[in-house]
């Protein structure tokens, strides 16, 4: 039996570009004018939750349960609205299909681990069509650690794999997934990776 993680963003869907400045957006709704880093790569954790944590901390804010929630809440809110005005993200070709098909193979075990908060990647599976139901997901509510999240991921699918492959469109998922020993599978042209999926 062999263990199969799937990043979302960027990896799944080509969802990355709309997620990270409706995210942005977000978090200057919530919190006021803060102060940003330059880049995505200059912050430690590359999650939502480890992002946010790191936002907060830059610019003195106490990172208390209802300012998480509040950033969190409103940017699922913001996804259903820009579901609901744009329709579902676009797939990354032949993405569905083959996580259909591994779904469906006694060979294998299928699970997503995102560094996305539950609810917009539950969202943004469901409406694009991606198998949900006895699937399992790890997020960015689960942990504030990439690593942690795909542990969290394997976790749920409680078995004994010869494997572990993760699918992964960023450096941090490279570098995940060889922290912990497992198959790394490149997709999006950031890694030089796949830019469409072979159900055959």
């Amino acid at each position: 039996m062999n263990a199969v993680i799937f990043d979302i963003d960027g990896t799944l869907l080509q969802s990355d570009a709309n997620d990270d400045a409706l995210y942005l957006a977000t978090v200057r709704d919530v919190l006021g004018n803060v102060k940003l880093r330059p880049a995505w790569s200059t912050y430690t954790q590359f999650t939502a939750s480890g992002i946010l944590t790191e936002i907060l901390n830059d610019n003195a804010i106490a990172a208390t349960i209802d300012t998480v929630s509040a950033v969190r809440d409103r940017f699922v809110a913001n996804i259903r609205r820009y579901v609901s005005d744009h329709g579902s993200f676009a797939e990354i070709p032949g993405a569905k299909a083959f996580v259909e098909s591994l779904n469906l193979s006694p060979m294998h075990r299928v699970a997503y681990a995102t560094g996305g908060w539950r609810g917009s990647a539950l969202l943004k599976l469901s409406v694009s069509g991606f198998p949900v139901a006895g699937v399992p997901l790890a997020t960015s509510d689960d942990h504030f650690e990439r690593q942690e999240i795909m542990l969290h991921a394997l976790r749920q699918l409680n078995g004994v794999f010869a494997s572990v492959t993760y699918y992964g469109d960023g450096h941090w998922d490279a570098a995940a997934a060889k922290a912990l020993g497992w198959q790394f599978v490149p997709v999006g042209r950031k890694l030089n990776g796949l830019t469409r999926y072979d159900s055959g």
